[in-house]
């Protein structure tokens, strides 16, 4: 497969993951086409030899593992961790309201996006809806509103003349209030959205009790660059870190011949740092790994035995150069579009490489015949963060952090180089192989 074909996948899947809960959905399909199997974490597990299983935690957070040919106690796990959420917009528990005869729906904001990027695009709904059916039981299902439903209009800059000087500024609790629709008559707002959402779930409004959606961009995913170099998406940041490691993962050749249990452990709410029963700093992963040896091995040394074989891989996206913005960047650590992986560095240690996880990553790189940089922010600047501190220390793993580079990081419109997805397929390929 090209990088152009694998680059065309990704924007395919980041189109149909318009929220967390649907990347999850859009996960488990291409797991289970490879003969993944679903296990209930409430049910006793009898794991296979070479089985491949996926645990799938509210909805949104997913864990895939495949059993290699030798035992975690003597392999280890070879794990990629990466996030489903990204920064954004969240509906509220009582979104709607009317004045002057529009409908506007109140938004919390999610994470850390910039601002100013949801304005004046064509915006609408994706998520999770929890109702009550027939017989009285709670059930949630996934919906998604195709067309454009929301909007964000700028203020004219002959009442905001300062904007080109001082930027867009949005007060969060007044001005970020999304436009729905024009009332007719006597209609109230929130049985009028109440009835949108039945449309759009199928399901009857009285039956609906409550919802988790996000906000998400209708424009599909594009190449762009007067050779088409690069592409542009909602979501890069992280879901191209997911479909790479998804890519690395679902190969037969790989999930084959390895002899270390393979890992991929995709968490929601890393934009909010994680805390949850479902993010990285919550117990998923490590009642995962821990299973998963109970079932392998009754010995309970073995346990620790298998994580002091183990690695991580946290992939997430890293700060590509921009020209126009020079001065953002340490000179001597600017990483380039469609020049490979980046390793980020800090030693505060928001980011969990250090030299021997780093020289592990560039050795891999080396036999995948793939380029990779080092990055490092500068010193006078807030430095973000990973899920691979937060794992690492709690399952006492080494890790190191790694991530293509891009551009508008947090944009509602994101951009990263045709190449670099492909390079870190590869290198996820050849780190799952195994020595």
């Amino acid at each position: 497969m090209t990088a152009r074909q694998h680059a065309q996948q990704l924007l395919d899947f980041i189109d149909n993951s318009p929220s967390p809960w649907h990347a999850a959905a859009l996960i488990e399909t291409a797991a289970k086409a490879f003969l993944f199997e679903r296990l209930d974490e409430t049910a006793k597990w009898q794991l296979q030899p070479g089985g491949r299983y996926y645990v799938v935690r509210d909805d949104s957070s997913i864990v895939l593992f495949a059993l290699g040919r030798k035992a975690p106690a003597e392999a280890g796990f070879s794990i990629v961790g990466a996030h489903t959420d990204s920064p954004g917009l969240r509906l509220r528990p009582n979104p709607a309201t009317a004045s002057d005869g529009l409908v506007r729906l109140g938004v919390e904001i999610y994470g850390g996006p910039i601002l100013a990027t949801f304005t004046d695009r064509d915006l609408s709904l994706a998520g999770r809806i929890s109702y009550v059916d027939d017989r009285e039981r709670i059930e949630h299902t996934l919906v998604r509103f195709e067309r454009s439903l929301l909007r964000l209009p700028n203020l004219a800059i002959h009442m905001n003349r300062g904007v080109n000087e001082d930027g867009l500024k949005l007060h969060k609790q007044n001005e970020l209030p999304l436009l729905l629709a024009q009332l007719a008559g006597e209609q109230l707002p929130q049985p009028y959205f109440l009835a949108l959402l039945e449309q759009g779930a199928g399901i009857g409004a009285a039956q609906v009790l409550s919802w988790d959606l996000a906000v998400y961009d209708t424009q599909k995913g594009a190449f762009w660059g007067a050779n088409q170099e690069f592409i542009a998406n909602g979501q890069l940041d992280n879901l191209a870190s997911c479909h790479a490691a998804l890519q690395a993962l679902l190969d037969e050749n790989i999930l084959s011949q390895t002899d270390s249990t393979l890992v991929c452990a995709f968490f929601d709410h890393e934009e909010i740092g994680s805390e949850s029963s479902i993010g990285a700093a919550g117990s998923f992963l490590t009642d995962m790994l821990q299973r998963i040896n109970l079932a392998v091995s009754p010995d309970a040394e073995d346990a620790a035995r298998a994580l002091a074989r183990s690695f991580l891989i946290s992939a997430d996206m890293a700060h590509a150069y921009q020209p126009n913005f020079a001065s953002a960047y340490d000179p001597d650590h600017k990483v380039l579009v469609n020049k490979g992986p980046v390793i980020k560095f800090n030693a505060n240690r928001r980011y969990s490489s250090e030299s021997v996880s780093a020289v592990r990553f560039i050795h891999w790189c080396e036999e995948a015949g793939v380029p990779y940089q080092r990055y490092s922010h500068r010193s006078d600047l807030p430095c973000g963060s990973t899920i691979g501190p937060i794992a690492s220390s709690k399952l006492g793993i080494r890790a190191v952090d790694v991530g293509c580079p891009l551009w508008a990081m947090h944009s509602i419109r994101e951009s990263v180089g045709v190449l670099d997805h492909e390079y870190m397929i590869r290198v996820l390929k050849r780190f799952f192989k195994g020595d």
